[in-house]
């Protein structure tokens, strides 16, 4: 009878234990893809920047440069 309860709860802290691994599985992907999408839109947004800056000395003569 001991080792009866004994397997049951063995099986029963495995069955915590794989709950948790997914639930953490599921925290870490949500975040990678945060992180992914975040990094996506800043990448995107300095891009726009770039192109809508005017290029550094476009408006001097080249001979008058210091």
């Amino acid at each position: 009878m001991d080792s009866l309860l004994s397997a049951a709860a063995n099986n029963q802290l495995l069955t915590i234990l794989a709950v948790l691994s997914f639930i953490l599985l599921i925290v870490v992907t949500g975040g990678v893809i945060y992180l992914t999408a975040i990094e996506w839109r800043d990448k995107r947004r300095r891009g726009d920047e770039a192109r809508a800056m005017p290029a550094r000395g476009a408006g001097m003569a080249k001979g008058k440069r210091k």
